[in-house]
């Protein structure tokens, strides 16, 4: 008598037919998410752009503390809500009102000569970024979740100097904290897609915020060196 064939299973106890399914749907379900929530990113931004938020600008200190607090409220209630449909709701609420925070960065941005060249070079560069990274995150035979560590100390260490700055408003300091932001938002989007092929992340709704928050920052930080380094101001 012949033993019985038994299944290869994963680390997630699933066999392995139904354990690639889930990768591909969890992969198919974040990128569409994530196409989604650039509708409300794009709204948000044109009402943000055409908005009078002076009195943010009175007070730069404790606008920026209320900013980040709503910030890290708003991810806190979807990463407790990401298994159900409020979680992307939350989300979606999120690109809202990312986008209207993007609002006065497009001001500035579109008030220089060649505003709008700089704005879809930005989108370009941000594209290509993403392309690049999901393509090296899709086909390297690497576990990529080694890099989990040094990702959330940069994103600290990030994080510090940002706030720092706010009370120093050294111009090299911020330039470097974009670049920073360049190079951390880049390797977030290779670890977490790499998180996806491999299994790692099954939950789209947590994938697809950590990816929009990446893109998102990517974009912004782009924008700004390309204001400062390329805007033509005559």
């Amino acid at each position: 008598m012949q033993p019985e064939l038994q299944p290869i299973r994963t680390g997630n106890s699933l066999p392995a037919q139904d354990y690639a399914v889930q990768q591909h749907r969890v992969l198919r379900n974040t990128y569409w998410l994530l196409a989604l929530s650039l509708i409300p990113t794009v709204i948000g931004a044109a009402i943000g752009t055409n908005l009078d938020l002076g009195f943010m600008r009175a007070s730069p200190m404790l606008s920026f503390f209320a900013v980040l607090a709503i910030f890290y409220g708003w991810i806190f209630a979807i990463e407790r809500n990401r298994n159900s449909s409020l979680g992307v709701g939350l989300l979606l609420g999120f690109t809202l009102f990312m986008g209207l925070l993007l609002g006065p960065l497009l001001q500035s941005v579109l008030g220089l000569k060649n505003g709008i060249q700089l704005v879809v070079m930005a989108f370009g560069g941000t594209a290509a970024v993403f392309a690049v990274m999901a393509g090296i995150a899709t086909t390297t035979k690497r576990d990529l979740s080694g890099m989990a560590n040094f990702l959330a100390v940069g994103a600290v260490v990030i994080m510090l100097a940002v706030v720092a700055n706010v009370f120093f408003q050294s111009v090299t300091a911020y330039l470097v904290i974009l670049a920073g932001f360049v190079l951390l938002s880049s390797l977030l989007m290779l670890w977490q897609i790499n998180a996806i092929v491999r299994g790692g992340e099954t939950n789209y709704v947590s994938a697809t915020l950590t990816l929009y928050v990446s893109i998102y920052n990517l974009f912004s930080s782009l924008l700004q060196l390309l204001g400062i380094f390329g805007g033509n101001r005559d």
